[in-house]
């Protein structure tokens, strides 16, 4: 069974508008051979010591460390499915460590694409372990000192791991609707740009997203769609959205009240916030307590080590049930 998407438009047409994507097997990529290739600037330097070694065959990944392939060498060039990559192809992708290739008629092209919706350029950026994504010059996971599965281990853990019905306010490339469905009985997960749905078909690490029944994604903006959710719905709450440059409403006391009403009473809230030691960081965490208090949350805290603060929804001035 494979998970629906939901596109939604402005909230107030919310009923009006709802429009089922039907997703098909061959674009989630729920097999590696149903991806084009894809190589890095760590990769091709392993292939281009091949071909100057004078070698026949050099094992590398094609799906970005999920698993290894012997891809053979001739001929100065290696040949990856029916594609002969030359030397000097190969040099261009060794020689830029910010993106992932994609291996397409026998071409390299970057794993990008440009959001209509947002103005935003959104591409893979490729780490040690599982890429993270590059949105207009921004990280979306911490890869200093960690690794983007570490990172969102280190939210999920921090809120508590998720049960009953889990919201994910911002599914970027899923990882983090990946790792709440582990102990939650249902994600919902919400995404404004619908590139980055697709940017996340693209991604070998993000084929739970798809594959996994029990999440459900949105295609929306959660400012305006947690207006028409139920008091009470969720269980969890993970709030980890872009920096506040990005996405102010996503940090605003408004959007706070109503992520206070939709979770249930005593139900707990991971809101990643970024590096509390920076000047930048402390500025907003001071001011996202603050309004998540006056939001109703209780038993605010800093959690330093995953960047982030947690809450427990309490009754608030209006007594929410």
């Amino acid at each position: 069974m494979l998970p629906y998407i939901k596109r939604i438009g402005h909230v107030k047409e919310m009923q009006m508008r709802v429009v089922n994507v039907n997703v098909r097997k061959a674009d989630i990529g729920q097999d590696a051979g149903e991806q084009a290739p894809l190589l890095t600037h760590a990769e091709a330097r392993v292939l281009l010591a091949a071909i100057r070694d004078g070698r026949a065959e050099a094992v590398v990944s094609l799906d970005l460390g999920h698993s290894e392939t012997t891809v053979h060498v001739e001929q100065g060039a290696a040949r990856i499915g029916t594609a002969a990559l030359p030397a000097a192809v190969l040099a261009k992708i060794a020689g830029d460590p910010n993106k992932c290739f994609r291996i397409v008629d026998g071409e390299p092209q970057a794993a990008a694409l440009f959001s209509a919706t947002t103005g935003w350029t959104r591409s893979l950026l490729p780490t040690n372990e599982a890429p993270t994504t590059l949105v207009a010059g921004f990280t979306m996971h911490r890869i200093r000192g960690t690794t983007p599965l570490a990172d969102t281990r280190a939210k999920v853990r921090t809120l508590g791991g998720g049960r009953g019905r889990v919201l994910d306010t911002a599914t970027g490339l899923g990882y983090t609707a990946i790792e709440l469905a582990r102990t939650g009985r249902q994600v919902l997960t919400v995404e404004l740009d619908p590139s980055a749905i697709e940017l996340a078909r693209l991604n070998p690490w993000s084929r739970g997203l798809f594959a996994n029944p029990n999440i459900e994604i949105v295609i929306g903006d959660a400012a305006e769609l947690v207006a028409g959710w139920e008091t009470g719905a969720f269980s969890a709450i993970l709030h980890d959205p872009p920096t506040v440059q990005l996405a102010g409403a996503l940090y605003s006391g408004a959007f706070y009240q109503q992520l206070r009403r939709v979770l249930k009473l005593g139900g707990r809230l991971f809101h990643y916030v970024g590096d509390p030691q920076s000047g930048m960081g402390a500025k907003t965490t001071t001011g996202v307590m603050r309004r998540l208090q006056e939001a109703g949350f209780e038993n605010v805290r800093r959690h330093a080590p995953a960047f982030g603060v947690t809450a427990v929804a309490g009754r608030g001035r209006g007594g929410l049930p």
